[in-house]
């Protein structure tokens, strides 16, 4: 019998036909006709009524969906020992996989058909739980026993929240948030617990592999008996030896940018071959982040892919701007990535952590974005307490008088200070020496450099100054007259501007000064005139609150603030002889080598002199849609200057597959520019890299495993031993 207008929409003609037919089967079935149960969410087949009130709380309570078999009006009941024999059994479903649960009655390997449930309601919650009124917890009040051969399923619920004493609280549609931020932290640890079988944390065990061949599945995992230990075969989520090492050892050599996460190497023990010591932000950026990087050469590609797939959910749902459109997808690519997972994993695998993950998608639809309702903020917010503890004895006591005397002085400087003043009784940090956001963050070295060298740079500024475009324009067209055999040919035009702009403008510049009204601003006065021949240089710098260094600088620290990313409008040349090629805005990466400050006399412009990657075949995009640069290849070697705020931060990690790459990570963007009145403005964090990444479409799984019921073990002799 079609049960599926239980979840159809009350108003729909679907439901009413359904009402009617259950009246009809249930007053053919009932001994008496005058005193029947009814199923709506208000009764739940407690209370007995007659066929028209019953059809009057269906249509006002809504009937109760948990209700799928309709033993109380007479249909006969099918759980018995021989619905596992009759059931349709599969051993590998390409589309669902294997479904698994730590009762085996459950997990019998039938094909889903079923719909998946639809969220309570506030007031259908309300109406399960309002026998558990002034419910008493404690040893002295221990919760009665439920006998199983009862015909009432077993209860989930054993108290009445208080909440529900607000008039408004049954009508919510989410009545409370969960956190993502430990549940991403729960999933790192199991995922990499599992992987790297770490004692107390890996969801694969002795009892697990017992479990799974009680239950008929994935037998050929089971246990080789010996004399003293037993040896269980690696399955397909367990990592070899040296995809241990592999693993581990791209952990250990991962240098990420500053206030981009802890120190990796911190984390990762080379000797137990395990991640120890992960905070939430570590997971965070592991999971998000670097796990799929160090996934990329270890297990068999449909059990890292399926990985990868999980990764980039929390990714997508993490993200600042999310499109609502999508979310629809993004739901139903994670009901996949899940299926997959049960490919390939065992069912113990699969605890509550997983399966909440299926609930964020629609509280992102309900709450909006993540981020705004996340802990990450409470837990940096606590770091500010702790620093007022100065008598752990009296840490509370600490905290509020600190708490007290800060908020009382915010009061009285927003009321007794002048306008502008910002502190009291402390001076105000200075501002000198910032240009445009930027600081210098070393001492400087004044280098004399080559005056080729020194007119790039000087190129550099006036091609990035607003003030000199119109003298750009100008320029070229008196070059389009001096040489008209070459009015075509674009690339030596762009080459004779860039030999012969700088003098033509010193020149212009000087002519138009002599007129009584001229427009010249008094920024490009100074520029026209040309920079000083010595240079200073610094080992690092504060941009828009970054801080950039060079490559040499880097060697020395445990961190990577070299890597630069920049989107510019370039043109694009097929070969040597190309004389008409195309502009287009192109991504460049490179290395910082050296940091200059162009001196005008007036001002300084800080330029970063960078070794750029070969756009051709130096930069290549992976089918994850993750980039990879080839560091060694280096390529546009006469424009090496870039404005210092023009570039964003990224670093390299050395891709697993091939040490000649490096896979290319950017590092969060923030949402304020570069200044220093805020002491708490750097712990401002918008989001990741934006999600840009392919997902791993599933149709390519079925192809990858097919049917092959080897799939589940690992090649090679290694094995788990355990001690009988």
């Amino acid at each position: 019998m079609d049960k599926s207008w239980m979840h159809a929409d009350r108003r729909s003609l679907k439901f009413q036909i359904g009402v009617d037919n259950f009246l009809k089967f249930a007053l053919a079935n009932a001994s008496d006709k005058s005193s029947i149960c009814c199923p709506c969410m208000k009764c739940c087949n407690i209370d007995e009524f007659s066929i028209r009130v019953i059809k009057d709380h269906i249509y006002f309570n809504g009937i109760c969906t948990e209700y799928k078999q309709w033993k109380w009006h007479g249909e006969p009941s099918t759980m018995n020992n021989d619905r596992v024999a009759e059931s349709e059994t599969v051993d590998f479903h390409p589309d669902l996989g294997e479904v698994g649960d730590e009762n085996s009655a459950a997990f019998d390997n039938t094909i889903e058909n079923d719909v998946a449930p639809i969220p309570l309601s506030g007031e259908e919650v309300l109406s399960r739980v309002k026998g558990y009124v002034g419910r008493k917890f404690g040893k002295k009040n221990p919760i009665p026993p439920w006998k199983a051969g009862d015909n009432q399923p077993r209860p989930c619920w054993k108290k009445q929240s208080v909440f529900f004493e607000l008039d408004y609280w049954k009508y919510l549609p989410v009545r409370h948030v969960l956190d993502v931020m430990h549940i991403e932290k729960n999933c790192c640890d199991v995922i990499l617990g599992t992987l790297l079988n770490i004692p107390g944390k890996s969801k694969d065990g002795a009892a697990a592999r017992m479990d799974m061949v009680r239950m008929g599945i994935r037998t050929d995992l089971q246990a080789t008996p010996g004399p003293n230990r037993s040896k269980f075969p690696l399955a397909s989520w367990n990592l070899l030896l040296a995809e241990k090492k592999i693993f581990c050892r791209s952990f250990f050599g991962m240098k990420v940018s500053s206030c981009f996460t802890s120190n990796v190497r911190n984390l990762v023990s080379m000797e137990d071959l395990r991640l120890v010591g992960l905070k939430s932000h570590d997971c965070h950026t592991i999971m998000q982040i670097l796990l799929p990087i160090a996934l990329r050469s270890v297990l068999a590609k449909p059990v890292r892919y399926a990985i990868i797939r999980f990764c980039l959910f929390f990714k997508a749902i993490c993200s600042k701007v999310i499109d609502v459109s999508k979310l629809k997808q993004m739901q139903a690519d994670l009901v996949d990535t899940v299926c997959l997972l049960e490919k390939f994993f065992p069912p113990s695998f699969f605890d509550i952590m997983i399966h909440l993950t299926i609930h964020l998608v629609r509280e992102v639809e309900l709450c909006g974005p993540v981020f705004l309702r996340w802990m990450y903020p409470f837990e940096r917010y606590m770091k500010v307490f702790k620093g007022y503890v100065r008598n752990r004895n009296f840490p509370e006591g600490c905290i509020a008088e600190n708490y007290i005397v800060e908020e009382a002085i915010e009061f009285c400087s927003d009321r007794f200070l002048d306008e502008g003043a910002t502190t009291a009784g402390i001076p105000s940090k200075s501002l000198s020496g910032l240009c445009n956001g930027c600081k210098r963050l070393s001492g400087s070295v004044m280098v004399a450099v080559p005056y080729k060298q020194l007119q790039l740079a000087h190129l550099c500024v006036l091609r990035n100054t607003e003030d000199a475009t119109p003298y750009f324009i100008e320029h070229m067209e008196f070059l389009k007259l001096i040489f008209p055999d070459m009015k075509k040919k674009k690339k030596w035009l762009r080459e004779k501007q860039n030999a012969t702009f700088a003098d033509w403008l010193k020149e212009r510049v000087a002519n138009e000064m002599m007129l009584p009204h001229n427009q010249v601003s008094e920024a490009l006065r100074w520029m026209a005139g040309g920079p000083r021949d010595l240079v200073p240089t610094y080992s690092g710098y504060h941009v828009n609150g970054v801080d950039f260094s060079t490559k040499d600088q880097d060697n020395k620290r445990t961190v990577q603030n070299s890597g630069v990313h920049l989107v510019a409008d370039a043109m694009q040349v097929a070969s040597a002889k190309d004389n008409n090629p195309k502009t287009r805005d192109m991504d460049f990466y490179g290395v910082i080598r050296e940091i200059w400050e162009v001196d005008y006399y007036k001002f300084r412009v800080p330029l970063f002199k960078c070794d750029w990657v070969e756009s051709s075949k130096g930069i290549k995009v992976d089918e994850l849609g993750s980039t990879l640069v080839k560091l060694n290849r280096l390529g546009h070697s006469n424009d090496p200057f870039v404005l210092a705020t023009h570039v964003t931060q990224v670093f390299y990690i050395e891709d697993p597959l091939d040490s000649d790459w490096s896979v290319v990570v950017r590092c969060p963007d923030r949402d304020y520019e570069g200044t220093l009145a805020d002491e708490e403005s750097d712990q401002i964090e918008v989001e990741h890299q934006p999600f840009m990444p392919t997902m791993p479409s599933v149709d390519t799984f079925d192809d990858l495993v097919g049917h092959h019921p080897s799939i589940h073990i690992r090649d090679g002799n290694e094995g788990i031993w355990i001690d009988n």
